[in-house]
Parts: structure tokens; sequence; C-alpha cells
């Protein structure tokens, strides 16, 4: 088991967030639709998910469902860059759609250049570029 096919986020209200990834940061999709009951967005590799809070945890267990809280859920998703300035551009990009900018673009100590903002459910992206950062022919990071 060496691959993640498929990264769903559990959302609070599906109108908002369709806003924010497909029609704010340009996610693509074929769903034309502002509220359907489930949303995939065709990126490179994993596919990207996104599918109403509630009945993300009553899908787990329907007896003992996880709590809904509020807050840091101890995971990130990353956005990698070709280029420095693509790091403030998307940023730009995510400020522009609605995007918390919870880091401002910087260098960071293992020579890189990165920002963090998170989503409208509090989802942190990380915007980053790296100097041996490295991708394939279809866009993919490649260590």
């Amino acid at each position: 088991m060496n691959k993640i096919t498929c990264i769903c986020l559990g959302v609070r209200d599906m109108k908002r967030s369709i806003r924010f990834y497909r029609d704010g940061l340009g996610f693509q999709t074929d769903e034309t639709e502002d509220n359907p009951p489930v949303i995939f967005f065709n990126t490179p590799g994993t596919k990207f998910e996104l599918y109403p809070l509630p009945l993300l945890a009553e899908d787990i267990s329907s007896d003992n469902p996880p709590p809904l809280g509020t807050g840091f859920a101890g995971i990130t998703l990353a956005y990698n860059v070709e280029t420095k300035d693509e790091v403030n551009e998307i940023i730009e990009i995510a400020r522009k759609a609605g995007a918390t900018i919870a880091k401002e673009p910087q260098d960071v100590f293992w020579g890189g250049y990165h920002a963090y903002f998170s989503d409208p459910d509090g989802y942190y992206w990380e915007v980053a570029w790296g100097p041996r950062f490295n991708y394939d022919e279809h866009g993919m990071l490649v260590f």
C-alpha cells in the first residue's frame, strides 16, 4: 500500500467550498452544479473530493461517528510550485478567492520559500518552492 488515490475533505457548506475551490482557485471538474452531493476535482495523480462533513462522519461509522470539532486537525495539504515567484502568485489567487492567509510567503530554514493559507473550513494548504524540487512530465513532484 504505497499510494494515495483520493483526498476527501469534509466540508460544512458545499456551495461555499465549491465557490472557493472551483470558481476561486480554479480546480478543474466536470461538475457544473453549485451544490452537488459530492464533487471530484481532476487533479494530476491523486484526485481531490469534497463531501458534506456530517455525511462523511456518518459514512465512517453510523453507530459511532467521529466528533465534528473545529480547529487544526494535524494535517496540511501542499501545492508545490516550480519557481519562487509562483508561491507569491498562488497566495494572491488564494487571497482573492477568500482564503485566510496564515503565513505570508517567506524563506524557510530548509532553503525553500513557502506560505500557508486556510480554506473556508479551516483546512491548511502549504504553497512551497524548493531549490531541489524536481517534477516529472506530468508536473508531479519527484524526490
